[in-house]
């Protein structure tokens, strides 16, 4: 090998030291992990990240009408023919077939097709008679807006409530539940979580709090789809924390006998370790991740366990949430949790109100629905109610869905014998606002004569998603990674008749 050679191969000659490595060396580094951090936190890192550069402080690309999310996901599925989209029609010509309806038969509809695409191998909507609604329904508030039976307190916060009755998905399986956070169909890529994307393009409200947090439980291990942060990278994934006394962080606890100097002083040595590995290895994320995560984790340990004890609040807020009895206490917890979390700087929570999947109802529909509602009304208008007297009203933009409706026609045949239930029904269901600036007592889009399809205002998924990011002073196709094409259906589009 000749001198030249030898020289290129191993970098620069002997005696001379790379620029880089040289800052970096200097000081250990700590000049330019402040530069960093405080570009970061500006937005500046992100921005000079994006070939859009946001135009406002903070990574923002327009005026916010928001500052935080609160997701509620009600997992399975409900029904919005017995929730927030009563159809009296199904009452009309229950035990009759599509076809032999007033109406034009909705299987026969190009919107069927359009929307739909099977991942289980056979079309779900084999089912003819049309089942009748299974509870009464009524208007609500001075809005005159069609409730159900099943929400009485909810139904006291109708006029603050912006309905949105014409979304879809295309997915007739339960993958739609990870479409409604990613905005892709189970059988495309996989694409950041919209948690993902607000944590990408705002960063950190409080240093001490991940920005993006997960409260629930599930049994199914590809719920935390809903909550991956994919290409964006670990370090924008939410963070999952648990209610369960003294076990907030169940894997960033101190370990027995460890002084809180001690451990501080470990995190202190890793950091520099990490961050002298970071200058030879500049583009592995995994490690910026872990070096973030490890100084999180010892800020959240101070913070987090003060943030989620429920026992600071009134017995009156409590109360208020549903603490005081157990079939609302699981909800009422999370939703408490969630607003203590936002009023301390956390941008985006998302909440399973119930267990993971315990809205599927295939059979026994009328006392499923009745009993998920129940543990689920009293805590969600509790958090409304909440909001509002704290002043979290105006800056807090509330967020309740699932990932699909249920059919008009009774599910029967060997799925389902009893024929007492509805099926999977991706074609047009309901979602609501609240706060945010968004107009309440009011309702966007409709489904068809029978709660089919969506068919005034229609809205695939990732439209919810721009108009949160819109809310929040984001602008999807801004949020752009080199790199990485994502398609129009991705961004969606803001939904802008919901804002006041």
């Amino acid at each position: 090998m000749t001198r030249s050679s030898a020289r290129s191969s191993c970098g620069p000659a002997c005696g001379s030291i790379r620029r880089r490595t040289f800052l970096a060396d200097l000081g250990m580094g700590f000049t330019g992990l402040a530069l960093g951090s405080m570009l970061a936190s500006d937005g500046c890192l992100r921005a000079a990240e994006s070939s859009t550069a946001a135009t406002l402080p903070g990574g923002l690309h327009h005026a916010p009408r928001a500052s935080r999310v609160i997701w509620v996901f009600c997992s399975g599925g409900y029904s919005h023919l017995e929730t927030f989209d009563p159809k009296p029609a199904l009452n009309r010509y229950a035990g009759l077939t599509y076809d032999t309806t007033d109406s034009e038969n909705p299987q026969k509809s190009p919107l069927f097709l359009a929307r739909s695409r099977s991942v289980v191998g056979f079309d779900r909507e084999v089912y003819s008679k049309i089942m009748p609604l299974q509870v009464g329904f009524a208007p609500r508030g001075q809005s005159g807006i069609e409730m159900s039976d099943w929400w009485p307190h909810l139904a006291g916060q109708v006029d603050d409530i912006c309905f949105v009755r014409s979304m879809y998905t295309t997915d007739n399986d339960h993958a739609a539940e990870f479409q409604m956070h990613h905005g892709r169909h189970a059988l495309d890529e996989i694409q950041p979580t919209l948690g993902s994307w607000i944590h990408y393009g705002l960063g950190t409200l409080n240093e001490n709090l991940p920005q993006f947090v997960f409260l629930g439980e599930f049994s199914d291990s590809r719920v935390k789809q809903n909550f991956g942060a994919d290409y964006l990278g670990p370090q924008h994934a939410g963070v999952q924390l648990s209610l369960e006394p003294g076990k907030s962080l169940p894997f960033a606890q101190r370990g027995a006998g460890v002084l809180e100097l001690e451990q501080e002083q470990q995190f202190a040595y890793i950091r520099q370790l990490g961050e002298l590995a970071a200058v030879e290895y500049p583009d592995d994320e995994q490690l910026r991740a872990r070096i973030k995560s490890y100084e999180l984790a010892f800020r959240m340990q101070m913070s987090v366990p003060e943030a989620l004890d429920l026992d600071r609040e009134t017995a009156e807020t409590q109360k208020l949430y549903g603490l005081d009895e157990e079939a609302t206490a699981p909800a009422g917890r999370r939703l408490l949790a969630a607003r203590r979390l936002a009023e301390r700087g956390v941008r985006y929570t998302l909440v399973y109100a119930s267990g993971y999947g315990t809205w599927d109802s295939h059979q026994d529909l009328k006392n499923l629905h009745a009993k998920r509602c129940s543990e689920v009304d009293r805590p969600i208008a509790g958090l409304l109610a909440d909001l509002k007297r704290r002043g979290m009203w105006d800056d807090t933009l509330v967020v309740f869905c699932t990932e699909f409706g249920r059919t008009p026609a009774v599910q029967d045949g060997k799925l389902a014998p009893a024929a007492t239930g509805r099926d999977h029904h991706p074609h047009g269901f309901t979602i609501w606002l609240a706060g945010g600036a968004v107009k309440g007592g009011y309702v966007h889009g409709a489904t068809d004569e029978l709660g089919f399809h969506a068919v005034e205002h229609p809205h695939y998924v990732t439209d919810l998603h721009a108009t949160v990011l819109h809310a929040l002073g984001l602008d999807s196709r801004r949020l752009e990674i080199p790199g990485r094409k994502r398609l129009d259906a991705d961004h969606g589009r803001p939904i802008m008749d919901l804002f006041a």
